[in-house]
């Protein structure tokens, strides 16, 4: 197809006016795009005029008004020229192989000719031939058959003898205009309305009336177009029918055809119609429209329109409409136009008497083409993408280098270097020449946290332009890369020494400080790093410390790393004692004992007995930093001297930690005197002497509260389960007012009275259980015992039966189930009081007893 002359189509939107500038362009996609059909065809036209035309999948066949008829070439080129007559060609027919074509024209001159063979048929007639159709399976030798029309309805078929037999199909209703075959259906349309025949059976099966009576058919032709073999779509004037033919069941038909037509589609359009043509289910409509219509504005009036409809069962959806300039528009009239189509390739043939143009379907191309110009380029780099195995014309990074140029024109500059990952992809000049666009236009930062850093890199001076940028205006920026960026991307040194350049200018900067450490670390200088870190606390000392085994680095620093975090830095001591033992870590905390007792107190949590020569200065720090854990500390410690500890508890007094101490050393008296005078709690003297469990103690403790009264009723409410209570109440003098008397009393008879009820339930559970065994054991030792072959005697070792068990012998089966031969047994055992030999040596109990047989 040859480059576009002119410019075919002006979008319109069915809703919008165009009165406005040109500039308020529909948003909606067109359908179709539109070229005009040149050379050799701009030569026929300039002289002659198109009457009509016929498309092939491989070639056009061209008819004129001065009856020349020429072949073409799907580029307009001419292959073939016939000069059939002086006068207009009406029509023009090929077979679907595109072997034979047959000619009408306006003088009556038929011809039906081969095209690569000799065959073929002249005929002329009295009156204009307006139509001729050939059969579609024409040069196979038994379907040598065409129609023509004029006044009448003619088939022609060639016999066995290859003569040509003619037969009336129809007459008598006016000129027949229009003529479609397919298949085994011939359709065709007079003044009347469309008939459909059926050329197997030989039956007309239908006849569809014209709608719009008042239009001259000469005027407005009647358009046919068959969908399939079975669908055939009538467009006459305005009007607009579907038609389906179907088989008729074999119980109706009757003196019927075997088939019928259903309208399963009729409406109306807006203007007048010139050509029909399928679109898979939908219609490309070839409008004309009259000078006068109000549906058009001035600009497009009497241009044809071609219009893409969905039809529905009553009327139709319009998806796209395109009026179209062809030369000579305003010149031309309905019957001028016809809309001719390529089944193949869904190309559609618009012909005028001076223009051709043809529409074909949008490619990806051309979709792609539409976004770009309406700017939509992130819609039509996702359409590349998808389509980029169909697309010819476009480039998926020249797409993309469009949109980033579009997005840095209107500023939007991170969105521009987000889409350059995906649209220079591993492209190392682009990416350089990106780099330097954005370093001109002062965006570096936003194209930074983009740039390559996987398999493909950049040169190194790339990535330190930019850090040096971000190291001009933002610090926190430029750690930022740092941490993201792989430290191979750049020269590490060159950015230290530009750090250090700033550092001098403010030598506290955290952010600056911070990424050194970072920078020294990728550069395996662990001890600078390490000082930074700790120089800042920093949280990740610690990690450094155990990524790196930088333990040597840190025993001067271990006061420091407390400083920081204590619990942190203890957990990493004590869990590297093997890299800084204990005797190192004491030295250095020595002069703060606040933070040796944390790191011992953790030292003794894990292990009582790793630091228990550290166990004595314990005893001070606890005292001193946490008493609370004192008394656990003196509780689990087996090394700790008691006399040093009690010295320690008594000059500051901690009553607790003393009284433990002294019923430790033995010196019970002491510690319950302390507790009772020191205290002046009862409940702890009384859960004291409780441990203890000494009787002496318990006749102290009564002793020493006879005469307090809170004392007598706490003894009462607890001495219950461990002494009689009778001793103490016997002491009480009389007249003593005792608080709560009565509830004490009545709890020790409750307490006396549960102990009862336990001992009668013991009682009870061991005389079951008692007598549960001994019918066990009875039933186990009723039992019979299997005497075999298999069993021998203890004693002996020989078979426990005889050889001959008709002889007379005797057996003894113990309980114990150990077998002998009684003459085995030691001879001074007692008849009926005799006990196992092996059971006795070890123990008698039961199952030793004698269970004899005899035979």
């Amino acid at each position: 197809m040859s480059e576009v002359e002119d410019k075919f189509q002006e979008s319109k939107s069915s809703e919008e006016s165009t009165d406005d500038s040109e500039e308020e362009d529909s948003e909606e996609e067109p359908k179709l795009k539109y070229e005009r059909l040149t050379n050799g065809v701009t030569e026929i036209l300039q002289n002659d005029a198109a009457s009509c035309m016929t498309v092939h999948d491989k070639f056009l066949a061209l008819g004129t008004h001065f009856g020349k008829v020429y072949l073409l070439d799907i580029q307009g080129n001419v292959t073939q020229k016939f000069e059939i007559s002086q006068v207009k060609i009406n029509q023009i027919s090929l077979d679907e192989s595109g072997e034979h074509v047959g000619i009408c024209s306006e003088d009556g001159k038929v011809q039906v000719v081969g095209l690569y063979t000799r065959e073929g048929f002249h005929e002329n007639f009295d009156c204009p031939i307006k139509v001729v159709a050939l059969h579609p399976q024409f040069s196979k030798s038994n379907n040598k058959q065409f129609v023509t029309g004029g006044n009448k309805l003619l088939l022609y078929e060639r016999n066995w003898l290859n003569r040509w037999k003619t037969s009336i199909l129809h007459e008598g209703e006016g000129t027949i205009t229009n003529i479609k075959w397919r298949a085994n259906l011939i359709a065709w349309a007079n003044n009347v309305g469309v008939k459909i025949y059926d050329i197997s059976t030989k039956q007309r099966i239908t006849n569809v009336l014209r709608d719009n009576a008042g239009l001259r058919p000469d005027m407005y032709p009647c358009s046919l177009c068959w969908k399939d073999n079975a669908t055939l779509i009538i467009g006459w004037g305005s009007s607009v029918m579907i038609c389906a033919v179907k088989e008729r069941d074999p119980t109706e038909m009757r003196d019927l055809p075997s088939r019928y037509v259903e309208i399963v589609s009729a409406f109306e359009t807006e203007f007048f119609i010139s050509g029909l043509a399928p679109l898979a289910d939908q219609l490309v409509t070839l409008y004309y429209v009259k000078e006068n219509s109000e549906h058009m504005d001035e600009e497009f009036r009497a241009r044809p329109r071609l219009d893409i409809i969905q039809p529905l069962p009553e009327n139709c959806e319009e998806i796209s409409s395109d009026a179209l300039t062809v030369r000579n528009f305003q010149d031309n009239e309905c019957r001028d136009y016809r809309l001719e189509h390529s089944e193949g390739e869904s190309l559609f043939y618009i012909i005028s008497p001076k223009d051709i143009v043809v529409a074909k379907e949008r490619d990806q191309d051309d979709h792609i083409d539409w976004l770009l110009d309406k700017k939509k380029y992130e819609e039509a780099l996702m359409a590349a993408e998808i389509s980029f195995k169909n697309i010819k014309r476009h480039d998926m990074q020249k797409i993309g280098m469009a949109y980033i140029n579009h997005l840095v024109e209107k500023g939007d500059y991170d969105t521009a270097a987000r889409k350059c990952q995906k649209v220079l992809g591993k492209n190392m000049e682009l990416w350089e020449n990106e780099v330097y666009r954005f370093k001109t236009i002062g965006q570096l930062k936003a194209i930074s946290q983009y740039l390559p850093r996987g398999d493909l890199r950049l040169r190194p001076a790339i990535y330190e332009m930019i850090l040096h940028e971000f190291l001009k205006t933002d610090y926190e920026g430029f750690a930022t890369l740092i941490r993201e960026w792989p430290g191979e991307l750049y020269n590490n040194m060159t950015i230290v020494q530009a750090v250090n350049d700033h550092l001098k200018k403010d030598p506290s900067n955290s952010t600056l400080l911070k990424t050194l450490a970072e920078l020294y670390t990728y550069d395996q200088r662990y001890d600078r790093a390490l000082e930074i870190y700790l120089r800042l606390r920093h949280k990740d000392v610690y990690e450094l410390i155990h990524k790196h085994d930088l333990f040597s680095s840190i025993e001067d620093k271990i006061v420091l790393l407390m400083d920081f975090d204590k619990e942190k830095a203890v957990d990493m001591l004590l869990d590297n004692e093997d890299k800084i033992s204990t005797d190192r870590v004491v030295e250095e905390l020595k002069d703060r004992p606040e933070l040796l007792h944390v790191y011992l107190h953790k030292l003794f949590k894990r292990d009582h007995h790793k630091g228990q020569r550290f166990h004595e200065r314990q005893i001070s720090l606890y005292a001193e930093y946490d008493r609370p854990n004192l008394l656990p500390f003196l509780r689990d410690s087996t090394h700790c001297p008691l006399e040093k500890a009690l010295e320690i508890c008594q000059q500051r007094n901690f009553v607790e930690e003393t009284v433990f101490l002294l019923s430790r050393m033995g010196n019970c008296r002491q510690a319950l005197q302390m507790i009772m005078e020191e205290l002046g709690n009862v409940d702890k003297a009384i859960e004291f002497a409780k441990e203890q469990d000494d009787a002496e103690l318990w006749e102290d403790l009564i002793s020493y509260s006879i005469d307090k009264p809170p004392f007598i009723t706490g003894l009462l409410n607890n001495i219950g389960t461990h002494v009689d209570p009778i001793l103490l109440i016997h002491r009480i003098k009389e007249g003593m007012e005792i608080p709560n008397l009565r509830d004490s009393l009545v709890k020790i008879l409750q307490d006396y009275n549960l102990q009862i009820l336990l001992r009668e339930g013991c009682k009870k559970i061991l005389v079951s259980d008692s007598l549960s065994l001994l019918q066990k054991m009875h039933r186990t030792q009723s039992r019979g015992v299997r005497v075999d072959e298999e069993n021998i005697c203890e004693s002996c070792h020989t078979t426990i039966l005889p050889s001959d068990t008709a002889q007379p012998f005797s057996v003894v089966v113990f309980h114990c189930r150990h077998m002998f031969h009684k003459e085995c047994l030691p001879s001074g055992a007692v008849p009926g009081v005799q006990f196992c030999n092996i059971c006795s040596a070890k123990r008698r109990g039961p199952g030793s007893g004698i269970l004899e047989m005899k035979k």
